[in-house]
């Protein structure tokens, strides 16, 4: 699939499913966003981008505190269905716009956000290049994905799981290999935390398949899975129904050199 393809898959599914992804637990909760403003102590003259904000959560959290909050994504629908949901914040402004060619100046943004989300980027190092590019000098990057573990094994199976499951889930990459990418942009570690997030497995697979034999495949895949796998993603029955699993999740903060 390339790069055009993977940006049309992408728009397809959140625009089917906008709605979705603005009630979505796993989105709309979690102790990443109260994280999100607890290690970047915002201030009221920031200027923020949130890049690929879906259900809007992110920006959310953070207009309380900030000047301006700019909510980009790839998908119309998905900012007109957010923006109604988030209303009663004035100061939040919605651009459509692809996370890999941003349509900002340079050192425009005192902070950028991007939360469960790049993992349906086609090339992640121009993303990473996009968003160190509109920040300002000794400015916030916060980061937030699922990850995939440095085992090659485990790392094959999420990814391919999560495609089963979201046909424009395009790789879950390793914190090693995202290192790498902020490294190269000039984005110095400040913080992170790597943890364990737990999924509802029925509704994780019902919020992105399109029909019932897709969510058979998904399911099959995981109860196909070694011991090995199954332990490592602490998969959880309950009456011969898979309850939940646990996926990696990293949130990392940045500062720009």
């Amino acid at each position: 699939m390339n790069s055009d393809q993977a940006k049309r898959k992408v728009v397809e599914q959140f625009g089917r499913n906008a709605e979705k992804y603005v009630t979505s637990q796993a989105h709309a909760k979690g102790a990443d966003l109260d994280l999100i403003v607890e290690w970047t102590a915002p201030e009221e003259s920031w200027v923020v981008l949130d890049i690929a904000t879906g259900g809007g959560h992110t920006a959310k959290a953070l207009a309380p505190y900030v000047y301006q909050v700019f909510a980009t994504d790839l998908t119309k629908e998905m900012l007109s269905n957010t923006s109604l949901h988030l209303k009663a914040y004035s100061h939040i402004f919605y651009v459509l716009a692809d996370a890999e060619n941003l349509p900002f100046l340079d050192g425009t943004f005192d902070m950028v956000t991007c939360r469960i989300a790049a993992h349906h980027f086609p090339h992640p190092d121009q993303f990473v290049k996009e968003a160190a590019r509109v920040l300002k000098s000794n400015g916030l990057f916060f980061f937030i994905d699922n990850v995939a573990p440095n085992d090659k094994e485990l790392a094959v199976f999420i990814n391919q799981l999560e495609r089963l499951r979201d046909q424009s889930h395009v790789s879950c990459l390793s914190t090693k290999q995202w290192r790498e990418l902020f490294l190269e942009e000039g984005l110095k570690e400040v913080k992170s935390v790597e943890r364990k997030k737990r999924y509802p497995f029925q509704e994780w697979v019902k919020r992105t398949t399109k029909s019932l034999n897709e969510e058979k495949r998904v399911i099959e895949y995981m109860l196909d899975a070694n011991k090995k796998i199954k332990q490592y993603y602490r998969l959880k029955m309950k009456e011969d129904k898979i309850e939940s699993i646990e996926v990696d999740d990293w949130n990392v903060l940045f500062r720009k050199e």
